[in-house]
C-alpha cells in the first residue's frame, strides 16, 4: 500500500487514539516497509532495522491515547525511525569504544602481568645463582652490587686487599653471565 493521504491519515489517526486495531493495522501496512527500507538503508544490520520499526509501532499503539502530531503522521513516523537509528548509531560506537578500551586493557594487564611473572623468575634465579657462589666471592658480591659499597670500603670491612675485591666481583661477574645467560633464556621462552 503507498503512503495515505492526509485527509485519510487524520480520519486513522483519531481512530487509533480510540484504540481501533483495524486503523493500527493500516497505518502499518502502509509506512512498515517504507520505514523499514528507511532504516535498513542507515543501519548494517537489518534485524536491527526490523526492531527499529517494530519499537516504533509499539509505540505509537502504546501512546496512542496522548499522542500529539503536529505535521503529519508519515513525518512524524520517519522522525522517530531516524531518532531510534540515530541512538543506536550512538550507543553502538560507544559500545566499540568500551569494547576497544576493554580490549586494550586485557591485552596491556596481560603484558604487564607476563612482564612481572618473567621478572620475578629471573630475579628468584639471579638470587638463587649469587647465594651458590662460593662464600667469600658471594661477600664480596653481595657488599659491592646490593649493599653499594666501594671495592676500598669492602677491602677495609673484609680485611682483604682492593686487587682480592676486584678478582672476586670480576669472578662472580663472569659465573652469573654464564649461567644466568641461559636460564633466564629459558625462562623467558617458558613464559612467552
Amino acid at each position: 500500500m503507498n503512503t495515505l493521504g492526509a485527509n485519510e491519515e487524520g480520519k486513522l489517526l483519531h481512530r487509533l487514539r480510540k484504540g481501533d486495531r483495524t486503523a493500527f493495522e493500516i497505518i502499518y501496512r502502509g509506512y512498515g516497509e517504507l520505514l523499514y527500507s528507511h532504516a535498513g538503508r542507515h543501519l548494517d544490520d537489518q534485524e536491527e532495522a526490523k526492531d527499529i520499526i517494530h519499537d516504533v509501532f509499539f509505540n505509537l499503539w502504546q501512546n496512542r491515547e496522548t499522542l500529539h502530531i503536529r505535521e503529519n503522521l508519515k513525518a512524524y513516523l520517519y522522525q522517530s525511525v531516524r531518532n531510534r537509528v540515530i541512538n543506536h548509531q550512538l550507543k553502538s560506537r560507544r559500545a566499540d569504544r568500551y569494547i576497544r578500551s576493554f580490549q586494550h586493557f586485557l591485552e596491556k594487564g596481560q603484558a604487564d602481568t607476563d612482564f612481572r611473572v618473567r621478572e620475578s623468575m629471573q630475579t628468584e634465579l639471579i638470587e638463587r645463582e649469587i647465594s651458590s657462589l662460593p662464600n667469600k666471592m658471594r661477600t664480596v658480591f653481595e657488599l659491592s652490587r646490593k649493599e653499594g659499597l666501594s671495592h676500598k670500603e669492602i677491602a677495609k670491612q673484609l680485611n682483604i686487599t682492593e686487587q682480592s675485591v676486584r678478582s672476586h666481583v670480576k669472578g662472580a661477574l663472569k659465573i652469573l653471565r654464564v649461567r644466568l645467560s641461559i636460564v633466564i633464556l629459558l625462562v623467558s621462552m617458558i613464559v612467552i
